[in-house]
């Protein structure tokens, strides 16, 4: 394990402790020795023994070395045997921790969700000390949807359970390909189900195997050409496999990507050409034959067309945009990340740690973004601290030649809308971003101050993940995005569309509008461990479906370019 997952782990162990009723102090000591390893600006690695850090003691620290050398602990495991298991699932109830589980379990012989219900609705939790009526009643509306399903799911929720599905079909033998299709493909943010597409010259072979995947708990349908399965992921998915001859893949993979609006923008032009679209081919009208492509480039080609990405396929302005250009940014331009994390607050990995991991993705430069002093809760960074991480940064800049780091930071922007840093503190650093991570609840007019401030501020280049929203979890703080967007432009400041899958902040159906008035946007992945950094895709896919073009985002210019355009702004704004 990383130092991230240890110390989640730890958590874990206390979470689990308190359920089970263990000693108040040996609960305490488990949380002091993840906050300890938090402070601690080395990877856990690079920690010979973590008893020599303040907080940590000899038990602790040899839970520590365990998880770090062997992914495991026995006092986990002994705690996950001693605890029913229907326990922890009452974590997800909003307004019960383990202490409160743990006092459930004792004192009212709660072991599950039902035996919760049952003693909630027999009015006993009322009883409790530090429960009462409201409590009851909460937990009550909690049980009765926790375990319906959305009729749709979040788009990263969704990009597990495909990561999951893709292993298992990597494994499989009698295939050619296969690839994503549907509503995942074209990247939606809620997704219904999802789609896959086959080519096998053993259709039978692939539909036993398929019927054989984990996690199984209905055959829904069962034939050569389609299976479709509903898994069992927590929440109930069904996932369509349509196994086709891999000279049909390509247009089987066109049709079952959709959307229909874009369908019909196809088969327009297909009807043009005295021809018709289908899985299997393109059909001539007048003959019957049809026609088939080694991929989709080549089908677009036949009508005249550059390739659309599929996540551009929505039924809109793609097959005349496509028609007359194909300078849209792409994954293969993107020449750096503008923003990431590392052990210096909530990372998980060093800073030389990210640059290689960015060398091997081809990037030029990378910004080190950690959190500043207001956000305590990821460790941020004072003032001292960010101008010590320089020297780090500095050291790794002369070690590693195939890449620039920025030194930079992610800023808070308080509640009284005041900034985190002095001027002074940021006039020494390359790049700054400021965000809003707190009074979410605040008025719009509120929120326009705070943003306005950092707007105006001469240090300022980035604004991050805009209007703060999780997709299917928070909508975000209430934000005008005519005005903000009118304001970066101004003001030269850019903005954040914010990689990771559960932010895709802004949003792909804004970010037009963004630059069409005029602001710059950088894709960043906010990554907090190296392996995050991959998230870079889902930006780009977001991108792609604003039809953003490749000087639109900062990210695909070179260096010399984002330091003149820092420097623009200091210039500009700097009184």
């Amino acid at each position: 394990m990383d130092k991230k997952e240890v110390m989640q782990t730890l958590e874990t162990i206390a979470i689990y402790q308190e359920i089970s009723g263990e000693n108040p102090f040996k609960i305490a000591a488990y949380r002091k020795a993840a906050q300890a390893l938090e402070r601690e600006a080395r990877t856990l690695s690079e920690i010979n023994d973590p008893g020599e850090l303040n907080g940590i003691g000899k038990g602790t620290a040899a839970v520590i070395e365990s998880l770090r050398d062997t992914g495991r602990t026995e006092v986990l495991e002994d705690l996950k045997a001693k605890v029913p298991a229907g326990l922890p699932v009452l974590l997800q109830l909003p307004g019960l921790g383990g202490k409160k589980i743990g006092k459930l379990h004792h004192e009212l012989g709660v072991t599950d969700a039902d035996s919760l219900k049952r003693v909630c609705e027999e009015k006993q939790v009322r009883e409790l000390a530090g429960f009462g009526a409201k409590t009851e009643e909460k937990i009550l509306e909690a049980l009765s949807t926790a375990n319906e399903r959305p009729e749709r799911l979040p788009v990263a929720f969704m990009l597990q359970v495909a990561a999951e599905i893709e292993k298992e079909l990597e494994q499989f033998t009698d295939t050619i390909r296969f690839g994503r299709a549907g509503s995942l493909r074209r990247l939606k943010e809620t997704i219904r189900d999802l789609d896959y597409v086959i080519a096998s010259r053993d259709p039978e072979s692939v539909q036993a195997q398929l019927k054989n995947l984990p996690d199984i708990s209905e055959i829904i349908a069962d034939g050569e050409k389609k299976v479709s399965l509903q898994l069992d992921k927590g929440y109930s998915v069904n996932v369509d496999f349509r196994i086709v001859a891999d000279e049909a893949f390509a247009t089987a993979l066109h049709h079952f990507t959709g959307s229909k609006d874009h369908h019909l923008l196809m088969r327009r032009i297909a009807k043009e050409q005295g021809e018709k679209i289908n899985e299997y081919g393109v059909e001539n009208i007048d003959t019957g034959e049809i026609i088939t492509f080694k991929d989709e480039k080549e089908f677009f080609a036949h009508f005249g067309l550059y390739e659309i990405p599929s996540e551009a396929r929505e039924g809109t302005i793609e097959t005349s945009w496509f028609k007359e250009r194909d300078d849209n940014i792409d994954l293969k331009l993107i020449r750096g990340d503008l923003h990431m994390h590392t052990v210096w607050s909530d990372g998980a990995n060093s800073i030389e740690d990210m640059a290689k991991a960015a060398i091997e993705r081809g990037y030029e430069y990378i910004a080190i973004t950690d959190h500043s002093r207001y956000l305590q809760v990821a460790n941020g960074l004072s003032e001292e601290r960010v101008l010590r991480q320089q020297e780090e940064l500095r050291n790794v800049n002369e070690k590693l030649n195939d890449i620039h780091l920025f030194s930079g930071i992610e800023m808070d922007i308080r509640p009284d809308g005041t900034l985190d840093y002095s001027d002074k503190t940021l006039e020494q650093i390359d790049f700054v971003i400021a965000s809003v991570h707190s009074g979410f609840s605040q008025t719009e007019r509120q929120i326009r101050s705070r943003i306005n401030a950092a707007l105006e501020n001469p240090y300022v280049n980035l604004i991050a993940h805009p209007t703060g929203r999780l997709i299917g979890k928070r909508n975000g703080y209430a934000v005008d995005m005519d005005w903000l967007f009118k304001r970066a432009a101004e003001t030269g400041t850019a903005l954040e569309l914010n990689a990771n899958p559960h932010r895709l902040d802004l949003s792909a159906g804004v970010l037009k509008r963004a630059v069409d008035q005029g602001a710059t946007i950088a894709i960043n992945t906010d990554a907090h461990r190296a392996e995050g950094l991959a998230q870079m895709v889902f930006g780009v896919g977001a991108a792609k479906k604003a039809f953003l073009l490749t000087d639109q985002v900062m990210n695909a210019w070179s260096k010399e370019e984002i330091k003149n355009y820092v420097k623009r702004k200091r210039m500009s704004l700097e009184k």
